[in-house]
């Protein structure tokens, strides 16, 4: 169990997806986002193993949740700034969390 001072450390924020491009020298399947978080965070790029279910043309205009804290992680080549968040279907393959209505970018979850 943890207190929620300890869940207020995690930042999770809401951001659009401006581009996408597939990403072959990963080890697993992977398209690298860059995502724009507003003008408080700026665009920030990450690393996901989404491609089961998306495209990167589909992944464009697209809002997603992403813990925004973390420090940055080399991903091969990649430098990934944010961990974009995502929950397993059936066959465990990564489906995005997003809002179900559009948002402003850099909200906050809460």
């Amino acid at each position: 169990m943890i207190d929620f001072d300890d869940f207020l450390k995690v930042d999770v924020r809401v951001g659009t997806i401006t581009h996408a491009e597939p990403y072959p020298q990963a080890r697993k399947p992977a398209i690298k986002l860059t995502i724009d978080f507003g003008d408080e965070i700026g665009v920030k790029r990450s690393s996901a193993q989404i491609t089961a279910h998306y495209t990167p043309e589909t992944l464009v205009g697209k809002q997603v949740l992403a813990v925004v804290n973390f420090p940055p992680r080399q991903i091969g080549k990649f430098m990934s700034d944010v961990l974009v968040l995502g929950l397993p279907d059936a066959s465990g393959e990564v489906v995005l969390v997003g809002p179900d209505q559009a948002v402003p970018d850099g909200g906050r979850l809460h």
